[in-house]
């Protein structure tokens, strides 16, 4: 990706920490570059939410020769009271799908996805 990614305007469901956390769920061992890509965030940007997460002990990780191996602490409980009780696991099981489920139709206007109807 060349330069700085598009800035959005308006405001989002989904911090940029969730998402990058959702990220890193996705792929262990992705580079910052490509996490930034992904979230079309800055690099700095994604490596100051990534020292947030480790900082907190959400996330830690190990360092393999250039690459580094991340790991999701998933029972870790939420910061916000309004998630008391809320880990890091039910978070990504709402961020979090496989590539398949990505390039699926999305459902029509107004439809809940099966997934999230219970």
């Amino acid at each position: 990706m060349d330069g700085v990614p598009e800035p959005h305007t308006g405001w989002t469901f989904v911090t940029n920490h969730a998402r990058v956390l959702a990220a890193i769920a996705d792929n262990h061992s992705a580079r910052i570059r490509d996490i930034a890509a992904h979230c079309r965030l800055t690099e700095r940007a994604v490596q100051k939410i990534i020292s947030d997460l480790e900082q907190d002990g959400y996330l830690s990780h190990v360092r393999e020769g250039r690459t580094n191996t991340y790991r999701i602490e998933a029972g870790q409980v939420l910061r916000h009271p309004a998630e008391a009780g809320l880990t890091v696991a039910s978070l990504l099981s709402l961020l979090v799908q496989d590539e398949a489920s990505r390039s699926t139709a999305p459902e029509g206007p107004g439809e809940v996805p099966e997934t999230a109807r219970s």
